[in-house]
């Protein structure tokens, strides 16, 4: 009887291989380029047609191949890679041995490379898994490999490739995430008709960022460096003002490495969680150095997932990391929101003159804030620079400007915005969005102390909601009352409110409690506890935050100034939004065509 389980042969493995290995004509390149800087190449030049599909070729000036590694090389898991057996002990980017093989089952590849200090080159051509006697050839230095007519000994692969352009920008985000890895590797990319990069080694990670991600993201980002236990983050985050509405520009790295990895990806999310609204994505390319053994390389063929054996410790640290950088430029907004506030206020006509912007100080200030706290509800305030007759001014004696970094509050414009005079400039503040802040952080620093001031109502309110909404709050009674927020069941679809924060004054009760349990709901479980805490109090400082359409004295504009100068995160709001935009006096000067 014939058996029905037969051996693959070996060119259709290498084929079945390619499908995971080689999936686009930018997952080539990226194992090409790899093994480039595995073997030392301090220069690689990458020229494609086609998107890649019809030729791709890597050349490099790294080590090269002698005779009979070259003839190695194309065999499957062959690799110079790994030292011994150990795959807990990788430091280099390759080490399953499938790329060249894969490559040149599915295509016409082409080697030719000169071992560093030998006097002859030799080539070696494989087309769809046959292979050609190898020959002497002449090169320079380090290896060139070409791909020609990639995937066309498997046909049903080109009808999955996306258009030339596509491509080609897949490939060149690849090279991105790669050259970033490395800075000290000069990189370029070219096609049929131009140039699309060309990075020069660099001796630091800032002047390749600075080549890729470009001036405004290296102006409105915060620096990150720090250790712990062998784990080391670096890096650079963007201002929580200064963001997308995709992930697209987020770069990450584990051991010089660029990876795709979920549990990463959180973390970012979890650290802007209160200064970033969830529909917005912070610009990052953040770098994670930690002991080889202490993550899994060998996840996928592609090598862009890994496994980390202790999470929590990695998740720890990039939230420190970030947190304590975003803490430590708190009071800086991104320079973006100026240049925005320029362009629209700039006439259409009139060319817009670019310039660097730079904002406030983000130093504290000298001064110690009034006494007077902002967190507890304003007085509903007369506006007094303008009489019930609009067309009589009432003179007011002109303050002294005090030298902080938002100046002394001037006016007060649409019952929303406050126009405050800086000694070189104008700061225009969003009173909603800065006291929203100033009540949050108020709230979460209460929370942590147990003593947040409550206000018992006189008369219990009923509020009825969805049961699962009840649930879900009843759930977290004991630390909704640490928020100080008292509620009690009262049947399956109604809950009980004894006592509220002070710091909220007048609230719609079942208003709040209906977004609490709609932020509970959206959050799950993704979150650690007092992460969810931290989003029900920020939920409730929106409630109780001074509203736009409000008035306020001269008085309390500069007390509310005075104490977003003193409060961490005072640049955004919680959703992520800038609470001021400054305007130095050469800007407005510029508007006016005076500069």
């Amino acid at each position: 009887m014939t058996s029905r389980i037969r051996l693959l042969e070996p060119h259709l493995i290498n084929q079945i291989a390619a499908g995971e290995v080689i999936e686009r004509p930018f997952s080539a390149i990226k194992e090409l380029v790899e093994n480039s800087i595995d073997a030392g190449a301090t220069q690689i030049d990458v020229i494609v047609r086609d998107g890649g599909k019809s030729y791709i070729s890597v050349s490099d000036n790294g080590c090269g191949m002698t005779e009979e590694e070259l003839q190695l090389a194309v065999e499957r898991h062959a690799t110079s890679k790994l030292k011994d057996s150990n795959l807990f002990q990788i430091s280099t980017l390759g080490f399953r041995g499938e790329a060249l093989p894969s490559i040149g089952s599915v295509s016409r590849l082409h080697i030719t490379s000169l071992y560093e200090g030998a006097q002859d080159a030799w080539t070696f051509s494989i087309e769809g898994g046959t292979k050609s006697p190898l020959k002497p050839a002449q090169r320079l230095s380090g290896t060139l490999i070409e791909v020609r007519d990639l995937f066309y000994a498997t046909p049903a692969r080109l009808k999955f490739l996306r258009a030339t352009t596509t491509e080609l920008q897949a490939i060149r985000e690849s090279l991105d995430r790669l050259a970033m890895a490395h800075p000290q590797v000069g990189l370029s990319l070219k096609d049929d008709q131009r140039v699309i990069f060309n990075y020069r080694a660099q001796k630091n990670l800032m002047d390749r960022l600075q080549e890729i991600m470009g001036g405004e993201f290296m102006e409105n980002s915060i620096p990150l460096d720090l250790e712990r236990d062998g784990y080391v983050v670096k890096g650079y985050v963007s201002l929580p003002t200064y963001h997308r509405a995709t992930a697209n520009h987020q770069y990450l790295f584990v051991n010089q490495r660029p990876v795709k990895d979920r549990v990463l990806m959180g973390v970012i999310k979890a650290a802007y969680q209160d200064v970033l609204a969830r529909d917005r994505h912070p610009l990052v390319a953040l770098f994670l150095t930690l002991p080889p053994e202490a993550v899994d390389m060998n996840v996928h063929p592609a090598k862009t997932e890994v496994r980390f054996q202790d999470v929590q410790k990695v998740r720890s640290l990039m939230i420190s990391a970030i947190r304590h950088g975003i803490h430590g430029e708190s009071q800086r907004a991104s320079s973006h929101t100026a240049q925005v506030a320029i362009a629209a206020l700039r006439p259409p006509m009139l060319p817009l003159n670019q310039g660097k912007l730079h904002l406030a100080a983000s130093h504290r200030p000298a001064f110690t804030p009034p006494s007077q706290s902002l967190v507890a509800p304003f007085e509903v305030p007369v506006y007094s620079h303008l009489s019930e007759n609009e067309s009589t001014y009432e003179e007011t004696p002109t303050p002294q400007i005090q030298y902080g970094p938002l100046g002394q509050a001037r006016a007060q414009l649409h019952s929303t915005y406050i126009i405050s005079e800086t000694p070189s400039g104008i700061v225009i503040v969003d009173q909603h969005a800065a006291h929203e802040r100033l009540v949050y952080e108020s709230l979460k620093a209460a929370r942590m102390t147990q003593n947040v001031p409550r206000q018992m109502l006189l008369i219990p309110e009923v509020v009825e909601l969805k049961e699962a909404d009840c649930a879900r709050l009843l759930t977290l009674k004991n630390d909704l009352g640490a928020c100080g927020l008292g509620i009690e069941a009262l049947g399956d679809q109604s809950l009980l409110v004894r006592e509220i924060p002070a710091a909220l004054g007048e609230i719609n009760p079942k208003s709040l409690l209906q977004d609490l349990a709609d932020e509970l709901s959206e959050l799950g479980e993704a979150l650690s506890l007092q992460d969810r805490l931290d989003a029900v109090c920020s939920s409730m400082a929106c409630h109780g935050s001074v509203r736009a359409g409000r008035r306020m004295q001269i008085e309390e504009m500069n007390a509310l100034l005075r104490q977003m100068e003193s409060t961490a995160y005072s640049a955004q709001c919680n959703h992520g939004r800038p609470t001021y935009v400054e305007l130095k006096l050469s800007d407005v000067e510029k508007l006016f065509g005076r500069k």
